[in-house]
């Protein structure tokens, strides 16, 4: 429920009426009378403006400090004002991008773990060390890369990898140079060097073909001692639907191959399938994804794959373990490969991937626990260590919020305390017509945190009276509150910044009790029958 111009200009007017300077004669009263006047009158101006309204109600007051709305277009709705608060956040970050990189790096750990399942008992139980079964990683796999900025419309990306398998490994470094031609495509030149492969070139283009549809291409050329291997890659993809898109992949040059696939994306799901002709890899696969709307944005999947090579049954989850982290797992089933546990952490922009080879037979007992002990160990961590960790983060980071916003929590105290002596007279007036008419009165109105749980209640109880503002804004008995804080409201301030806040009043209509507690953000409308209070309760 947000509140009309109408009742903008109503409060408005309220509002000047109680803080205007001529109506004090006390001087402390008269100052803190004309601050206010001063505050009402310019928060005024901006929910009175529909363009200045609509960037505070999607971004805040921060929307209103950011520089360039005066060269924008007046718009109306809060889609057109998101819009261009996004671009003109762009261009303030253009500038800060010139000398800032945006790595990102991926770490794969390859285990051999098939002594677990699969052992040669009768051939080796008299080898020294044979009691135990032996956990090997057989490959090892790191990749990093950055992105440098040049101009507005060019980037360097620098990336390098090493790679190591049963004592042999190597490496390669390229250098790719990315231009921007235009709002519809870009063109990128790739170098790179390595003592696998040998030197490497490569050209590859996007562009945007209708508002629907894309497509991109990429020329490779690998130098190595066999000679030069060429490469070719063409994608064309269109959006089908808003939440649909289809692709249709050539491949030519090593391991060449035709791909179509379909990919359904939604809030609360993703959906592909694909099929692939080619040498040596043909195969066909279906893979869902349901994406839990929770806070830790579970997801569950599942794919078949199957073709040329075998067929492959994966199973799996994922889950938001902190801000910056994501913990997946998986478990892969296939024939000729057998049983692996794939377990991978996504931090930010860094990807930790380790795959566990059980077995190379379809074991049961495998399956189990590949399925069962990574969810016995993930519920063990988060009880033991990630819950106690983002509790002690929570409360560092609300820690340091009030100590940042000490000055500015002060300065709202006073001001809330100052405007509740200024509206004293006109409660009293207030109250003198109400009780005339057997309205609605305030007896007592609280505004914080309240701990209602008993395993809480050593927490130190953060609430302040705000019975005199409340009645100050009754009219006509009837007190109406929209949806937004109501630390905004004249004679409030917060009490204890980022923490759930609520509104208890217990108030007098028609000589009746009645009692109600309102969210922070939540509408409230009383007097109502259903806040009476029982009376033989």
């Amino acid at each position: 429920m947000r509140a009309t111009q109408e009742e903008l200009k109503a409060s408005y007017r309220r509002l000047c009426m109680l803080y205007h300077p001529d109506k004090h004669r006390d001087p402390e009263l008269k100052t803190q009378a004309e601050q206010l006047f001063n505050l009402v009158h310019q928060a005024y101006e901006v929910l009175s403006d529909p363009q200045s309204r609509a960037i505070y109600d999607v971004y805040g007051k921060k929307g209103l400090e950011m520089e360039g709305w005066e060269v924008v277009e007046r718009k109306r709705t809060a889609a057109e004002i998101r819009e261009e608060f996004e671009r003109l956040q762009r261009e303030r970050e253009e500038r800060r991008l010139q000398q800032r990189t945006n790595p990102k790096g991926t770490i794969s750990v390859s285990i051999d773990a098939t002594e677990l399942f699969d052992r040669y008992d009768e051939d080796f139980e008299d080898l020294p060390g044979s009691g135990f079964p032996q956990i090997e990683i057989n490959r090892m796999h790191i990749s990093q890369s950055i992105e440098a900025p040049l101009t507005a419309t060019d980037t360097a990306i620098l990336s390098g990898s090493l790679s190591t398998q049963n004592g042999n490994g190597g490496g390669s470094i390229n250098l790719a140079l990315r231009r921007v031609t235009s709002a519809k495509g870009w063109g990128e030149l790739e170098f790179g060097a390595g003592d696998l492969q040998g030197p490497l070139f490569g050209l590859k283009l996007f562009r945007n073909l209708t508002p629907k549809c894309f497509f991109t291409t990429s020329c490779v050329l690998q130098f190595s001692s066999q000679g030069i291997r060429p490469g070719l890659t063409t994608m064309v993809a269109r959006h089908l639907d808003k939440n649909t898109m289809g692709y249709i992949q050539w491949r030519w040059g090593i391991q060449s191959a035709m791909n179509t696939s379909i990919v359904r994306d939604t809030k609360t799901s993703h959906f592909t399938m694909a099929f692939q002709l080619g040498i040596p890899h043909t195969f066909m696969m279906v893979s869902y994804q349901h994406k839990f709307q929770d806070e830790e944005q579970t997801r569950l999947k599942g794919s078949v794959k199957a073709g040329f090579f075998g067929t492959v049954v994966e199973y799996g989850a994922e889950r938001k373990i902190s801000r910056h982290s994501v913990l997946g797992a998986t478990v892969s089933i296939g024939v000729p490969q057998g049983v692996s546990l794939k377990v991978k952490l996504n931090r930010a922009s860094q990807t930790y991937f380790f795959p566990i080879h059980l077995t190379d037979q379809l074991l049961p007992s495998a399956v189990f626990y590949a399925t069962v002990g990574p969810l016995i160990i993930y519920v063990a961590m988060h009880r033991l260590i990630i819950k106690p960790y983002l509790k002690a983060q929570k409360e560092k980071e609300l820690e340091k919020q009030r100590e940042n916003s000490a000055s500015d929590i002060l300065k709202k105290k006073q001001e809330a305390e100052a405007a509740v002596r200024l509206m004293q007279e006109s409660v009293r007036r207030i109250i003198e017509a109400e009780e005339a008419r057997m309205g609605l009165i305030i007896l007592n109105a609280w505004y914080g945190k309240f701990v209602t749980d008993n395993s809480r209640r050593n927490e130190k109880v953060k609430v302040i009276d705000v019975t005199v503002p409340l009645q100050c804004l009754v009219k006509d008995s009837k007190l109406i509150l929209t949806e937004a804080s109501k630390a905004g409201l004249p004679g409030f301030y917060d009490p204890c910044i980022g923490e759930d806040k609520s509104l208890k009043i217990l108030y007098q209509f028609r000589g009746v009790l009645h009692q109600v507690m309102s969210g922070d953000n939540e509408a409230l409308r009383i007097p109502k029958q259903s806040h009476k209070i029982d009376a033989d309760g």
